[in-house]
Parts: C-alpha cells; sequence; structure tokens
C-alpha cells in the first residue's frame, strides 16, 4: 500500500511562493515528520473502533505518531486501546471546535491532522497528507473524505478492502471543485469551501499562528471553514491530496435528512453565522453589514489639505468598495467618526491590518469606481503581493467649469506630474507570510495605471453631494 520511494528528500522547512505547492511534486521530508492526530468523538464507539483500527495500521511511523481522542461529553467516555490519549470535555452542545482545540493543546507532534470518529483513514493517509505540511509548514492539507455504508461490518475489516464495495455517493460540488482548481493548487479567497475539517492537517506552527478552531460554534459546520478562511488570511497554502484517502461511515451531510426545508434551514443558519465572520464577498450580503470581524478591504489616508477634501476621497472609495474601512487621520477622525467604517490611522503607519487588503493612499484620491474595483479583484484575483497604481489618465478636465459651482474641485495630475504611485495595494496574507520568513519574494509584484484624481485645496461639497461636477468626476 505504501507510495514508491522518494527520488528527493528535503531537511530544512521551505518557503513556497503564491499556492505554489505543486514545486514540491516527488519531494519528501528526509525523516517522517512527528504527527498528532486529533480524533473527535461523540457517542460513536463503534466507529471509533475502525478508526483506531484503521490508525494502528498506518504506513507512517508508529514511533512519530502520536493518537488523541477528544470525547465531547458522550454520557459514557469512550474506550480506547493503549498508548492512546483520551481526553473529555463536559457536554454543553456540539462542540467540536473546543474538542479539536483540546486535543491541539496536548499534541506534541510537528504536525496535525484532524479526524472524526466516523472517519477512517487508509494505510497510506497519514504518510500522504503530512507530506507537504512536512515540507513547508504554511500548507494547510486536506484529504479525499469518501462515503461507504459500513453496517454489519467488524471495527477491525480493513476499510481500503471493504469499503469499495459499500461506497455512497460523495458530493459532486467538492469533487467538481478539486478537479476545476487543480487539486485547490488554483485557490483564491473563497477556496476555505473547500477544506473539510473532517480530513484537514496543518504544522503545529501554522495552527499556532492561525489560532485554535472558534469555540463560539456550537452546532454543526462552518467551525472548519472559518478557521480555514483565518488561515488562508495568515498565507497559508491550500492542497487537497486525493491520496489520502479517509472512509466515512454513512452518507453525505445532505443525503441525512429527508426533509428539504429542515436541511436547507440549517445550511440557512450555517451562512449566516459565517457572513458574520468572514468579510468575503460572496460569503455576505451585498448591503447588510452582520459584524464581520475584520474588513474586506482597509483603505489609508495619510493626509489631505481638508476635510472636505477627505470626505470626497472616503465617500467615492466607499461607494466603489463597499466592504471597506477607511483610516483616516486624527485631525478629521470626528468629523467622519459617525461612520463605523471610520478609524483612525494606525501608529506606526505600516501596522498590520486585519483586512484582506491593504489601499495605501498618501493624498485623498478619487479614482475611476469600476478600475479601482478591477485593481482590487486583479490583487485577490492573481494573488499579487502588491499592486502599484499609478495616474495614467484625469477622469476629466475641470476648466470651464464654473468657480462658484465647483471650486477647486480636483487637481489636475498627470503622470510626469505624480511619478510616484497614488495608491499601493497590499496583499496581507502575503505580507503575513513573508514576514514569518522574512522574505520579500514570495508573491508577485505589480504595477498598473488607473484614471484618477487627487483631490487638494478646499473643494466644494455642496457641487460633489447635489451632482453639479461634470458626469465623468460622479461616483
Amino acid at each position: 500500500m505504501s507510495s514508491e520511494p522518494a527520488a528527493e528528500t528535503a531537511h530544512a522547512p521551505i518557503a513556497l511562493p503564491g499556492n505554489a505547492w505543486n514545486l514540491l511534486e516527488g519531494v519528501w521530508p528526509a525523516t517522517a515528520p512527528t504527527v498528532s492526530v486529533v480524533v473527535v468523538h461523540y457517542r460513536q464507539q463503534n466507529e471509533l473502533d475502525r478508526t483506531l483500527a484503521a490508525l494502528a495500521r498506518q504506513t507512517h511511523p508508529a514511533d512519530r505518531t502520536q493518537i488523541i481522542v477528544v470525547d465531547d461529553g458522550s454520557p459514557e467516555p469512550p474506550s480506547v486501546p493503549e498508548g492512546v490519549l483520551l481526553l473529555c470535555q463536559a457536554d454543553a452542545g456540539f462542540r467540536a471546535s473546543a474538542a479539536r482545540n483540546l486535543g491541539a493543546a496536548s499534541a506534541t507532534g510537528d504536525v496535525l491532522c484532524f479526524l472524526d470518529a466516523d472517519t477512517a483513514p487508509e494505510p497510506d493517509y497519514l504518510r500522504a497528507i503530512t507530506r507537504l505540511p512536512g515540507l513547508a509548514p504554511d500548507v494547510v492539507t486536506v484529504g479525499a473524505r469518501r462515503h461507504a455504508d459500513f453496517t454489519g461490518l467488524p471495527p477491525g475489516a480493513p476499510v481500503e478492502e471493504v469499503a469499495p464495495a459499500r461506497e455512497l455517493p460523495a458530493p459532486a460540488w467538492l469533487i467538481d471543485e478539486y478537479v476545476r482548481s487543480a487539486n485547490l493548487l488554483n485557490s483564491d479567497d473563497r477556496s476555505y469551501r473547500f477544506v473539510i475539517g473532517a480530513v484537514v492537517c496543518c504544522s503545529r506552527s501554522l495552527f499556532t499562528t492561525v489560532g485554535g478552531f472558534d469555540e463560539s460554534f456550537t452546532s454543526y459546520g462552518g467551525e472548519d471553514w472559518e478557521w480555514a478562511h483565518r488561515a488562508w488570511s495568515e498565507g497559508a497554502l491550500f492542497a487537497h491530496v486525493p491520496d489520502a484517502i479517509a472512509w466515512h461511515d454513512g452518507p453525505e451531510w445532505v443525503a441525512r435528512t429527508a426533509d428539504l426545508d429542515e436541511r436547507q434551514r440549517a445550511k440557512n443558519l450555517e451562512t449566516l453565522s459565517l457572513a458574520t465572520r468572514i468579510p468575503v464577498t460572496g460569503a455576505v450580503p451585498f448591503a447588510l453589514r452582520l459584524g464581520a470581524q475584520a474588513p474586506a478591504v482597509e483603505v489609508r489616508i495619510a493626509a489631505a489639505d481638508s476635510l472636505a477634501a477627505l470626505l470626497i476621497a472616503v465617500d467615492s472609495l466607499l461607494t466603489a468598495l463597499p466592504l471597506a474601512t477607511v483610516a483616516v487621520p486624527a485631525e478629521f477622525f470626528d468629523s467622519l467618526a459617525p461612520d463605523a467604517r471610520i478609524s483612525l490611522l494606525p501608529t506606526p503607519l505600516s501596522r498590520p491590518s486585519p483586512a484582506q487588503l491593504v489601499v495605501e493612499l498618501p493624498l485623498p484620491v478619487r479614482f475611476d469606481a469600476d478600475e479601482l474595483r478591477a485593481s482590487v479583484l486583479r490583487v485577490t484575483t492573481k494573488q499579487l503581493g502588491s499592486l502599484s497604481l499609478t495616474v495614467s489618465e484625469v477622469a476629466g478636465e475641470v476648466a470651464g467649469v464654473s468657480e462658484r459651482v465647483a471650486g477647486p474641485v480636483l487637481e489636475h495630475v498627470s503622470e510626469s506630474d505624480s511619478p510616484q504611485p497614488v495608491a499601493l495595494i497590499t496583499l496581507q496574507r502575503a505580507a503575513r507570510r513573508e514576514g514569518r520568513w522574512g522574505r520579500t519574494d514570495l508573491f508577485a509584484r505589480e504595477s498598473t495605471s488607473i484614471r484618477a484624481r487627487i483631490i487638494s485645496g478646499e473643494p466644494s461639497l455642496a457641487a460633489y453631494f447635489g451632482g453639479w461636477e461634470p458626469e465623468e468626476l460622479r461616483p
């Protein structure tokens, strides 16, 4: 059952660029990593027996494997074989997050593998799923969870032999995504949806950096996606390992409830719960703000000639980027503070942000909204470390506009007038990963030109509010 011997080995931890874990194809750790397997259990002794029997048959060295079972408040604690660490927590509802954290706190391995008690791995599972985290500690791997009906089978029956004949349908959406994304090689900020907690693995160092699972989840589903999103935000790479196969006893979640309304209601509750935690387009409402923990985009405007200049820039930025927050200089903060999306500039200005993206502006700027959105999308789609924006063309001349109406609305700035960037968009997951390694070459950098104007002087707010500006200057 073992994989072919590796043609290449690596000794030191490896820093990978972008999401390019494929650079390690065919490479194995020179020494098998120490692994702690955390198995979460609740009233599933028979399934747990099968999973522990499967773990006892792993090709990963037994002397480098720690098995931890965490019981989530079963009426009677489960029985486990000698050498398996059993931890128990009180029954206070569905607390898989707390159980995983409890297990991780007692882990001694350099790599953590999380399994559910009803998910039994094939013999090569640990060897396959720990390869990438054992080489590159930023990689989060997810195995292949397949489904089978084990009814009537003894727990000791080898799953790799008996499961295929009893296989049940797997989620088509998940299989399709792994194919489309080349096993998550092509990941983005929505790929957390394809990281399944029952078969997930990461280095203990990354788990510490990300923080544990969110223990406020007290019902089935969502805690693994929320953790995966935080891992991605910290610079993790995602990789699906199709050779790391574990068999879930029973059908997928969708097939467990016949009542369509009940199933949709449960899914809606999960979606709303995640919407308060993951500020990503596609995960949140279009207009409602449900209190996501961090903004998708944080704009930082370092200085302004006047409150009016700053207000026009802030208002137009929030029109273009509705999931953004804006940090402004202290002298203007009180005037804009009634909007909860406004904050004080951090000190120092280089202080890391919890946002996905930081847009730094030395002065107030009025961008073409479509081009600004396209620039932000370009950073997240291409996973650029940063994108520098320079002015290619002003959004229209102000000559001939009535000074009474417009005042000195927007100053004309040409590329030659402003050789320096008017904005720098930085991907924070890139900054965090590169910061851990002390590197600046793990993500690509690009520069592009954009239609924009620097806002200077004391522009007319009445003209801006009333739409008296030339059409091309409006939001």
